[in-house]
Formats: structure tokens, C-alpha cells, sequence
């Protein structure tokens, strides 16, 4: 009986393991609160036909330039459309930009990442010098240049060469965080086990190598949300992004809010808060994502 009792009073010393998500939410508050907020964006923008309470596209020059009231609660534009209507169906154009065009960006450039490590040599000397060409130009530019010789392809109401000139600046930066860990995996005894077996390049690169790869793209995919949805609304701003009457958020900020930004501050405030809060949400939960995966900052 003594030695079950000490097992019994070892067990509750012992502190129980969490969930991961719920772990997640212990040890990362501030993440938990930003991904509650991401959540909600992304629930107002896949509802935004039940959510808003004005068709975003419907003109009322009755109510041009209204203030903010019970009735249009962010105000209206100079077209008498509703500021909040638009912001909310803004968020589903700036999400759906920004989740496809990271997606595309962080996905290539992982695998390129990790098949430049698998193979290195003159393969990776040579991958590796084109990524330098990408990132010898900022991201805004690089996009800027892509747009600007794509032009636009409307493909189910998304403009295809949008989301490629987010993603394309987006890969190298990807491919290099990405290839730094696939490096250290390279040399690990199973991949040696995996080659002596006969196991072909694409069963090793994917099966055994990209797994392992999986914690920094989430980190830099989760990242390159809020990058996706800045560029979305710079592009738009300067006229090569999402152009009217679809609502967006920089869209939200040219045009007519720069004519009148004096008599109607909130055409311009309440968009910008909106871009500010979708950035500093995405950033916050992939510096909290980040920390929570380092196994160097376990305890």
C-alpha cells in the first residue's frame, strides 16, 4: 500500500499536460486574442451578405457624406455608400487576396526551399542565385513590376495576376527560412536510410524532409498573411489592385477619401484602422506561433 500511495502523491505533483490549443492560449494570451479577432475577420468576411446592413454597391446621393449615426454607423462615402458595408465586404477581398497569394508564396517557395537543400551542388548555386535577384528588389517594387507587366486576369471574380505578384515577391524569403532548416534535416540518418533503401528524390524530399519543414512554413506563411493583405491595399490604392466598384480596403483610401479626407475623416480613418488592426493581428499571432513552436523557449 506505501508504494501505491507514493505513486498516488507523485501523479498529482506530476502537472497535467494541456491540449495544444489550449496550451496555445495559456502560454500565448496575446496570440489566443489576435486569433480570435483573425477568426471574426474571416467569419464577417465569408458572411458578409448576413452581416452587413446596406448592399455595399448601392448608391444614395441622399446620404452623401452622412457622419457616422445610428443608421450608416461608420458614415458614408461620397457616393452615399455605407463605410461599414464596404469595410466588412473589404475584409473578404483583402483575405481572400492575402490567404491565396501567401499560400502560393510560402508553399513554392518551401518546396523549392527544400529541394535546393536535398540536392545542393550546382542546383543550389543556382536557385540560390536567382532567389538573390528577388530579394535585391523590396517587396512593394518587385510587386509593383509584376502587376505592372501582367495586367489583369479576372478568374471567378479574383484577379489571378494580383495574388501572383503578392506571392512571386514573397518566395525567396520563404525558400531561404525554409531551406536553413531542410539543411540540418539533409544530414540526418534516416535520409541516409531513405537513399540506401532506393527510395526515389520526390519520396524523400516530400515524404521524409518536407514534414519536417512544416513549423517555420507556418510561422512565415501566417507572417506573410499580414504582408499579403498590406500589398492588396497598396497595390489597390495606387490603382493597380482590385479597382471599383469592388470594395477594398485601399481602394477605400483613394480617390474620392483624398478629395474629401477634411469634411469626412472617417472614409479614411475607419478603413486605415481596419488595415491596421488585420496587420497587427496576423503579425502578433506569427511572433506568438513562432515562439510557441521553438522547442528552444520549452520548458
Amino acid at each position: 500500500m506505501s508504494i501505491i500511495t507514493a505513486a498516488l502523491e507523485i501523479s498529482y505533483k506530476v502537472p497535467k499536460r494541456h491540449h495544444p490549443a489550449m496550451q496555445f492560449v495559456v502560454t500565448q494570451p496575446l496570440g489566443a486574442a489576435s486569433l480570435v479577432f483573425i477568426v471574426a475577420l474571416f467569419i464577417a468576411g465569408v458572411f458578409a451578405d448576413f452581416v452587413v446592413p446596406y448592399d455595399p454597391l448601392t448608391l444614395d446621393y441622399d446620404a452623401m457624406l452622412a457622419a457616422p449615426s445610428a443608421e450608416h454607423w461608420l458614415g458614408t462615402d461620397a457616393f452615399g455608400r455605407d463605410v461599414f458595408s464596404r469595410i466588412i465586404y473589404g475584409a473578404r477581398t483583402a483575405l481572400a487576396v492575402g490567404l491565396l497569394a501567401s499560400f502560393l508564396g510560402s508553399t513554392v517557395g518551401a518546396v523549392i526551399g527544400v529541394t535546393s537543400a536535398y540536392f545542393g551542388g550546382r542546383i543550389d548555386m543556382a536557385i540560390q542565385g536567382f532567389m538573390d535577384v528577388l530579394l535585391s528588389f523590396p517587396i512593394i517594387v518587385l510587386a509593383l513590376a509584376v502587376v505592372a507587366m501582367l495586367g489583369k486576369r479576372l478568374v471567378g471574380g479574383i484577379d489571378v495576376n494580383l495574388i501572383l505578384a503578392i506571392a512571386i515577391p514573397m518566395m525567396p524569403r520563404v525558400e531561404r527560412v525554409v531551406r536553413s532548416s531542410a539543411l540540418a534535416i539533409r544530414e540526418m540518418p534516416y535520409i541516409d536510410a531513405a537513399r540506401a533503401a532506393g527510395y526515389g528524390h520526390g519520396r524523400i524530399i516530400f515524404r521524409h524532409m518536407a514534414p519536417n519543414v512544416v513549423a517555420p512554413y507556418l510561422i512565415m506563411f501566417t507572417a506573410f498573411m499580414a504582408q499579403a493583405i498590406l500589398l492588396e491595399a497598396s497595390l489597390s490604392f495606387l490603382g493597380l489592385g482590385v479597382t471599383e466598384p469592388t470594395a477594398a480596403w485601399g481602394l477605400m483610401l483613394s480617390g474620392t477619401s483624398q478629395e474629401f479626407y477634411s469634411q469626412a475623416p472617417w472614409m479614411i480613418i475607419f478603413p486605415g484602422v481596419a488595415i491596421s488592426l488585420a496587420v497587427f493581428s496576423f503579425n502578433l499571432f506569427g511572433d506568438s506561433l513562432r515562439d510557441y513552436l521553438d522547442p528552444r523557449l520549452k520548458v
